[in-house]
């Protein structure tokens, strides 16, 4: 199947190519947001190509230096992820975040005020001088359902991004969400300085969000996906009504990774929802109370 776009409302296009499904808002002059659209349309055309030909390496674990990857969205793959090789990791845990990354660069020219890049919820962020974003978290996709879909998605809160600010990435993980995770946490929203940092970090941040416990449910990763990047390694896919003692546990867990992550200067902030139980992490300046999983981008510039 070849790419496909489409126009949606309030301006904002969706692409879709194979399994990666895009949608684009952006304000600013018309003239610019016409060049913008056309010149990020013309590069994700070719994307998935791209990530198919290496596919295999993009597969096994990052290793030592140098990258021997060859296109530039694999290679952003692969350097958004050398942070945690010391651990198991491949490329592909910066898939989503790396392609938005790639096609928000085509809205940075004067003309244009913001525009987001949301990959299934891994955001990618342009903001002009004295421009901010405001970026929406929802704390569990289980609670979803389609009257909620019909009516208007209630959020659970939401960052507000600005110019100054050193984000320009937002994503988050969790074990009910579209990649499968070691951890149990239900939603890890990560703000780091690129879309593809902020993706591999909340990938390893909901890794730790976890406990031994016999009553979570976990299968080798390759019964579930044949060709999963992860292997024999079990990821988790049933997690019952935890004790609050044992969610404090599995929540202290992520907290002390994702702080570790903020010392190092590989994140800015983050927030962790574990069966109702809230954690942050990092910086909060401009975050409001709440928590992760559907992310969107609202139009409402300052």
């Amino acid at each position: 199947m070849s790419a496909q776009r489409a126009p949606l409302s309030e301006g904002r296009w969706h692409f879709q190519h194979g399994p990666i499904d895009i949608v684009i808002g952006a304000d600013g002059r018309p003239d610019a947001l016409q060049v913008s659209h056309a010149a990020a349309w013309e590069r994700f055309r070719t994307v998935l190509d791209e990530l198919v030909g290496e596919l295999a390496a993009l597969r096994q674990p990052v290793g030592a230096d140098p990258c021997t990857l060859r296109g530039a969205v694999a290679r952003r793959m692969w350097s958004a992820c050398r942070p945690y090789r010391a651990d198991f990791i491949t490329p592909m845990a910066a898939v989503a975040g790396a392609v938005a990354q790639e096609l928000i660069g085509h809205y940075a020219r004067p003309g244009v005020d913001r525009a987001w890049v949301n990959n299934g919820g891994d955001i990618a962020l342009y903001l002009a001088p004295g421009r901010s974003v405001r970026v929406g978290l929802y704390a569990d996709i289980a609670r979803l359902d389609a009257a909620e879909l019909r009516d208007g998605i209630r959020t659970d809160g939401w960052f507000d991004v600005r110019h100054e600010s050193p984000v320009r990435g937002v994503a988050t993980s969790g074990w009910r969400g579209r990649s499968f995770s070691l951890g149990i946490a239900d939603s890890v929203t990560v703000l780091a300085r690129s879309a593809a940092e902020a993706d591999a970090a909340a990938t390893v941040i909901a890794n730790a969000v976890d406990v031994d416990d016999p009553r979570i449910v976990r299968r080798p990763a390759r019964e579930l996906k044949d060709d999963s990047d992860l292997g024999d390694l079990p990821v988790t896919v049933g997690v019952p009504c935890l004790d609050r003692e044992t969610v404090r546990r599995a929540l202290e867990s992520g907290l002390r990774c994702a702080q570790a992550l903020y010392e190092r200067g590989l994140v800015w902030s983050c927030v962790l929802v574990c069966q109702g139980v809230i954690g942050r992490a990092g910086a909060h300046g401009g975050a409001a109370a709440g928590a992760p999983q559907s992310a969107g981008a609202a139009a409402h510039a300052h």
